[in-house]
């Protein structure tokens, strides 16, 4: 498996994003036109055909934010635990989900120092993936 670094970090899970997302597209502008061409004959129907077609794009669109929601809090409390390990001190709440999920990048020789950077300048999560480095490789994310 390559390298992973700030450059290759983001990960395409082709079923995901080639498969659903493309067919829940497909699938709602296909309804659309049914819905335009049919309205006027078969009204019921073309309503519950674009109703099924915005169902579906939802229910992909929520299951995939439920996954990472679910995710970014298990990252938080696993890097909240990490920074307690090295620290004794517990991460600063006023830091962001996101902030804390670019962080998990950082060996932990690298961690607490960015940590307090982070903390102090506020850093967004493109400069705290920059400025780690040495990367610590995550393959599990969703």
């Amino acid at each position: 498996m390559k390298q992973q670094n700030y450059e290759n970090h983001s990960k395409i899970d082709p079923v995901y994003h080639y498969g659903l997302a493309i067919l829940t597209v497909v699938t709602l502008i296909l309804s659309i036109t049914f819905f335009v061409k049919n309205a006027g004959a078969e009204t019921l129907l073309s309503f519950i055909v674009l109703f099924a077609a915005v169902t579906f794009l939802l229910i992909v669109a929520k299951l995939r934010l439920y996954a990472l929601q679910v995710q970014d809090r298990i990252i938080r409390n696993e890097e909240n635990f990490r920074y307690y390990r090295l620290t004794g001190k517990t991460l600063d709440p006023g830091l962001t989900v996101k902030q804390v999920v670019a962080l998990r990048f950082a060996p932990d020789e690298e961690f607490p120092g960015l940590v307090e950077r982070t903390t102090q300048e506020n850093l967004t999560p493109k400069d705290i993936k920059r400025a780690v480095q040495n990367w610590r490789e995550d393959h599990h994310r969703v």
